[in-house]
Parts: structure tokens; sequence; C-alpha cells
């Protein structure tokens, strides 16, 4: 998809779909009045006889109005402008994006980047209309045989009154569709199958990445390398399954020489049946999808790379299948993880710490400004959060702010939860340092204190996507690219 700004008069510009919002007041304003003026008050008249009275949701299609060059004006009703939230804008926009796709324009005008937008300045409502259209428009068909016709809506146009606005809608679609193509990456490697998706092949992409990016380095450690490095806790988890593990590593140098890197690493677990731990066979079709962590670093790394910011980034994927079989780790083995730190492992399906912890310890080589982790970790981060936010924990308050805050503008939100002391206290014991589950109790935050014994060393926090990452079961069933928008706006943000 091709986007672009354009200023002017709205009723000369030619495009095949000119889309307009209505409100509820029925007043029109704006964009709206300037069209009712330029075709004689049809659109005032289609509002006065009932065909669209601006509740959210409502469209309507007008052909061939008079004075209007757009063959198409697409009436959107956006409800009342002062609750015009977030939330309300890209529904709005969704539903642009459904008539849009669904019809015979090949381009479109878009107006919608005038609209009040509850604490949103224009760069960052015409970045939520871009990355919520692009995200709209996404399709995963690799494996139809048959596929479906593509939308012909080929370029959208932004349109603004005021010349004095194209700087702020360039930044928004530049960004806004770094963003996008990040997340449809992400997405892309979170919806392909286990028997294609395997450590190998995040191996084998990472290197296309690079390819493709010639200031991306890649470097991949296989099983030898991760022994030799004394990685037992992640090397415990793929000694199930035929498929070897591999650390993968990125470097993007985009910010001077002795700044320090940001870091992100990501689970990358390509199928977790749970080990000897069994998981239950219900869904378990999506545990495909328990490698989104590393789906998110990649696409945030791409997303970067696009974008050329000025900053130095690190990305590690530990990536290992989770399988079971006469060689796989049993409930009670005590592993040695890369810190030196020793493991009873009580439950081989809490085995995305265990992987994680050695590339925490990884990590420290870098002297890193920050590190997040980010994990489809646990189910108990559904119980508490639902799939709105993902969970977020660190040992640096200032990061967490920064994370925080970064979610809130990228419209991708988390929620913090507390590591506090006592919680570390159902991890002990009896035969190791720690074991790898603390118990039914708080789950997630139990979890995150696990990881945080390998993280002293630097600024750390821990995002559990496992409510976010992708949408279970029905026809919309699939990953989602969260949280690549909160990620890409925190280090936008390192970068100035």
């Amino acid at each position: 998809m091709e986007f672009n700004v354009k200023h002017g008069t709205l009723e000369t510009i030619k495009s095949g779909c000119l889309v307009v919002a209505i409100d509820e007041s029925r007043k029109l304003s704006g964009a709206a009045a300037a069209l009712d003026k330029a075709c004689g008050g049809q659109i005032a008249a289609a509002i006065k006889h009932g065909d669209i009275t601006g509740k959210a949701g409502q469209s309507l299609l007008l052909l061939g109005l008079p004075g209007i060059s757009a063959q198409r004006v697409l009436l959107l009703g956006c409800g009342k402008l002062d609750e015009l939230d977030n939330r309300a804008f890209r529904k709005l926009v969704q539903k642009a994006a459904s008539c849009l796709k669904d019809g015979a324009a090949s381009d479109a005008l878009l107006t919608l980047p005038e609209l009040p937008v509850k604490d949103r300045d224009l760069y960052a409502r015409s970045r939520l209309l871009v990355e919520t259209l692009l995200d709209s428009l996404y399709r995963f068909d690799q494996f139809k045989s048959k596929k479906a016709d593509a939308p012909k809506l080929k370029k959208c146009l932004l349109w603004s009154v005021d010349k004095a606005d194209t700087t702020s809608l360039e930044h928004a679609i530049s960004h806004g569709s770094a963003i996008s193509s990040g997340m449809s990456l992400t997405r892309d490697l979170g919806n392909l199958p286990g028997n294609i998706c395997t450590p190998s092949y995040l191996a084998k992409e990472a290197r296309a990445l690079a390819k493709a990016h010639p200031e991306l380095d890649v470097e991949v450690l296989d099983e030898k390398a991760m022994k030799e490095l004394g990685m037992g806790s992640l090397l415990s988890v793929s000694a199930g399954s035929a498929e070897p593990a591999k650390l993968i590593r990125f470097s993007y140098k985009g910010g001077k020489a002795k700044d320090k890197p940001h870091v992100l690493v990501g689970k990358g677990i390509t199928f977790d049946t749970g080990g000897i731990s069994l998981k239950p066979g219900l869904n378990m079709d999506e545990m495909k999808y328990d490698m989104c962590g590393a789906a998110t670093v990649f696409g945030v790394i791409k997303a970067v790379v696009s974008l050329k910011l000025p900053i130095n980034l690190v990305g590690l994927i530990a990536a290992a299948e989770n399988m079971p079989s006469g060689t796989a780790t049993k409930p009670g083995d005590i592993v040695t993880s890369m810190s030196g730190q020793t493991i009873e492992i009580l439950n081989t399906d809490a085995e995305g710490r265990l992987v994680l912890c050695d590339a925490l310890t990884y990590a420290e080589r870098f002297k890193p400004a920050s590190v997040v982790d980010i994990a489809t970790l646990t189910g108990a981060c559904i119980v508490a959060l639902g799939s709105n936010v993902s969970g977020l924990m660190g040992n640096n308050e200032e990061l967490i702010g920064k994370l925080l805050a970064a979610g809130k503008q990228a419209d991708d939100r988390a929620w913090q939860l507390p590591l506090f002391d006592e919680y570390q206290e159902q991890l002990d014991s009896p035969f190791a340092d720690m074991a790898n589950i603390g118990g039914p109790k708080a789950g997630t935050i139990t979890a995150g204190c696990f990881l945080s014994r390998f993280a002293k060393a630097y600024p750390w926090a821990h995002l559990d996507i496992a409510g976010t990452a992708w949408v279970s079961g029905g026809k919309d069933k699939g990953a989602t690219g969260r949280p690549v928008p909160m990620l890409v706006q925190y280090l936008l943000d390192q970068a100035g």
C-alpha cells in the first residue's frame, strides 16, 4: 500500500473514493461541510432523510456527486466527536478499510486525520490511522490452494487543509508504515505452522533479513556453541526434540560507537507440547504461537532498520522446540544455567523461562543500556489481564515508565505487575538454587521473579504477551503483531 500527503480544495481533487466522517450532531463541518456546499447539499439531504445519522459503524457510499471530482464519496459515522478516543478511532478506520478493500476504487483520499481524537495530535492520530488501515488489510493465505482476490485499493492519500501539516503527516506515514511492515513480519512468522517454522527456519529467516539490509549483522549459535558457553538451561528444553536449538543474534549499529545498545530478547519456542509435562490436546495447535516473542524481535528489528534509527540495537532469539521423548528433560531434573545458578525443573511446560534465562546472561556481554525480554510466558497473565494489555515487570522503574508511556503513545498498552521479594520465596528448592515454578499462586509474577535472577547486571524489563500475541479460535484466529508498536515507539523515544 502506498501512502502520500495531499492538500488542496477537496472537491477538485480526483480520486476513486473520498472518505469523510459524519458525527452524530448532524451539523456538517470541515471536509463534510465543504463537500456538501460543492454538491448542492446532497450530503445534508442524505442525513436529513436518515440514510446516515452519524452513529459509529454506519457507512453510506454516494456515487457521482455533482461538483465533486472524486468518483465516490464514502460517508462514515464516527459517533460523538467529544467521545472519539483511540478505540473509537480504530473502529472508524477499520470500517473504512472494510468498505475500501471490498470496493472498486484503486485509490482513496482520506480526510480522517482532521478528526479530533482524544490526547492525539495530527501526527499521532495519522500514524494510528496508517497502522490500523494496514493491519486491517493484512492477510495470511500462504497455504491456501485458492487465494482470495487481492483488494483493488493500492494507494491512500492523507488530506489536510494546511500545507504546514505536511511534515507531521509524512512522519506519521513513514513511522506507521515501518511499524506495520514489522507487524506483518511478526504475524507471518507467528502464523506459520510448527512443521515449517522451526529454530533452523528462524535462523534462515534471520540471515535473509540481514541479506536484505546490509547494515544488519546476524550470528547463529548452534547447540555445540551453546554447550561450550554453559547454556544447560536452554539446552534442557530442546533435549527431547529432533530439531536443534538455535541462539540468534541480530546487531544493528545506527548510533555512535560509544553508545550502549538496547537489547531485545525473544522467547522462540517454535512449538510447545509441554514436554514430559504434556499439555492437554485441546487447542494445542495454538502452541505454534509460543515463538511470538521471537517474532516480535524480528518485526522490531525490521522496523528500526527501515527507519534507520540512530541507535544501537541487539536482538537475541532463544529458539527451541519443546517435545516429549526418551531424551527429554524430566520433572525433577536439575540443570546448570550459563550464569552458574542451578535449576530444579519441576514442570517441563515452564520452559520459556529456561531458554530466556541463558539468553539474559548472554546479553551481559553487550554492556546494554537496557534489556527487554518478550515472551508468551504464562497462562496466568491471561487470567490476570485478559487479552487487552501485556504484563510488564522489571528491576528499573525508569525503564518501566518509558515502556508504559510508549505503550500508551502507540495504543499497545502494558500493565505493571509487582516483583516484591516475598514472591521470590515461592521459587525455593531443597535441591537446587531455585525451582522453575513457584506454585499455583501469582504464576506470572513468579515467572518474572525467576527471570530477574539472571538480569541483575543491567536495567531490565519483562513483557508477558501470552494474552496479546495472538487471537484464539474462530475466523479471526491468528497472530496480532503485538507488541511491535510499543517497542518501536520505545526505541523511537530513545533515538530522540
